[in-house]
């Protein structure tokens, strides 16, 4: 009764680590012996720490950050890439107003680095956190 209780209330807020955490109570409510138990209880426990842990890095962030114009950098620099593309797509292309030259030399490879950072990032995150499982 309970498990299913846990099943509905993770299913309701979703997420993989509310999934895991009620597959993780429901290996240690139904563990027949005591290896299983102690490999759930562990498995329970590293949920609980790797919470913990995002919840720390976040308030690391935050504490780096200082304050909000601290992050704008990043961002700022990001912002004339986007605006040539959307003047080269929608402008150039989409309209047909106007015509802009190519990027070149530093510029180029500097786009590239911030197109990569921004969308390639993450999945790059996630391909090394699988390399490293192995």
């Amino acid at each position: 009764m309970f498990a299913t209780v846990l099943g509905w209330l993770g299913n309701l807020f979703g997420g993989p680590f509310a999934k895991a955490a009620v597959d993780a109570y429901r290996a240690k409510l139904t563990a027949e012996n005591t290896s299983e138990k102690i490999a759930a209880d562990l498995a329970a426990r590293e949920l609980v720490v790797e919470s913990r842990e995002r919840e720390l890095a976040a308030q690391v962030v935050i504490a780096e950050q200082g304050r909000w114009y601290t992050a704008l950098p990043r961002p700022l620099f990001a912002f004339a890439f986007v605006i040539y593309v959307w003047k080269v797509v929608v402008w150039d292309k989409v309209l047909g107003l106007g015509t802009t030259a190519a990027l070149s030399g530093d510029v180029a490879q500097w786009a590239l680095i911030v197109l990569t950072a921004y969308f390639g990032g993450r999945s790059l995150e996630k391909v090394a956190r699988i390399l490293a499982r192995k």
